[in-house]
């Protein structure tokens, strides 16, 4: 089960990227957008575990809820969306493959340990990549001020989710008698909450835009399958793994993203970005590579003690 779920969630987050260029694009606030997708979904998936007895409402007065959705969701997705009015999805997504990189940076920080070698090349190779997906957007012709902003905020949120990744499995082994599952509904609630207070200072909502066609379905598809499911799977993960497994869909969805958004949203990539895209995610594989072959030897034990969502 630890596996198909994987696997889902990857593929739902390889679209989500587009679909919140969808809807940026045809004219939705992205801080009122993305609050509104993680507020709706949070309170959905909160009370249905509240009616299924795996979760009491004291659980949305603890400060760890407002802390880890302050990391995974609001900073995070603050960032993402309002990047994505200047990038293309599939150059948002592959930026966000950092992230990955950062926990593992972090996790050696705090517990004070010396990187691998192999860590230490992955990291050199990811920044490399990093560099040359960056290089067309400044030495272009078109050069944009708030392209290259756009980027550096996506990477300053990565920063933002490795700690709220790191974080979460300190608090699931807080919460062990609590469901993730409303682990994951209630950070949601409170990203989604932040989000839409960062919204009402800075943001003019024009309801005609929230009522189009595209706004609409890129939002439903977001609160259901982007939220409800995927992020409720990755808190799963993080659970019955660690922090870093789940959070290596950032070097398989950035793929999934490049494709639709080059398929079905004609967005253009340079080849400098596509092989720079390449090699961040080769670099957090590279980072990643001791941690994937532990979780491989410990698949078969983890069978006899996974549950379905």
């Amino acid at each position: 089960m630890v596996l198909f779920n994987y696997i889902l969630m990857c593929l739902i987050f390889g679209t989500t990227f587009l679909s919140i260029k969808v809807g940026v694009d045809a004219g939705a606030p992205p801080f009122f957008s993305a609050g509104i997708r993680f507020l709706v979904a949070g309170i959905i998936l909160f009370l249905w575990m509240v009616s299924r007895g795996k979760a009491r409402f004291s659980l949305l007065l603890r400060k760890e809820m407002l802390l880890t959705g302050t990391g995974l969701t609001f900073a995070t997705f603050a960032a993402l969306y309002w990047s994505e009015q200047y990038l293309s999805s599939g150059i948002a997504a592959v930026l966000s493959a950092t992230g990955p990189l950062m926990v593992l940076l972090l996790q050696t920080a705090i517990n004070r340990q010396k990187l691998s070698i192999s860590s230490l090349v992955g990291c050199l190779i990811g920044f490399a990549g990093v560099i040359l997906l960056l290089l067309p957007g400044i030495m272009g012709t078109s050069f944009s001020k708030l392209w290259i902003i756009g980027c550096l905020a996506i990477l300053l949120s990565e920063l933002f989710y490795s700690a709220g990744a790191v974080y979460s499995s300190r608090v699931i082994q807080r919460f062990q008698g609590t469901s993730p599952i409303a682990l994951n509904a209630a950070q949601m609630m409170y990203g989604g909450g932040l989000l839409l207070v960062l919204s009402l200072f800075t943001e003019n909502v024009h309801i005609e835009f929230m009522l189009s066609t595209n706004v609409i379905l890129s939002l439903l598809y977001l609160i259901i399958a982007g939220s409800m499911v995927a992020h409720t799977i990755f808190y799963w993960l993080v659970a019955k793994t660690n922090p870093v497994f789940p959070a290596t869909w950032l070097y398989i969805s950035p793929l999934i993203a490049l494709c639709l958004g080059g398929l079905l949203y004609h967005e253009h990539l340079t080849f400098l970005s596509v092989i720079g895209g390449i090699i961040i995610i080769i670099g957090t594989i590279i980072v990643n590579i001791n941690n994937l072959k532990h979780l491989i030897r410990r698949r078969p034990s983890l069978v006899g003690k996974e549950s379905n969502l």
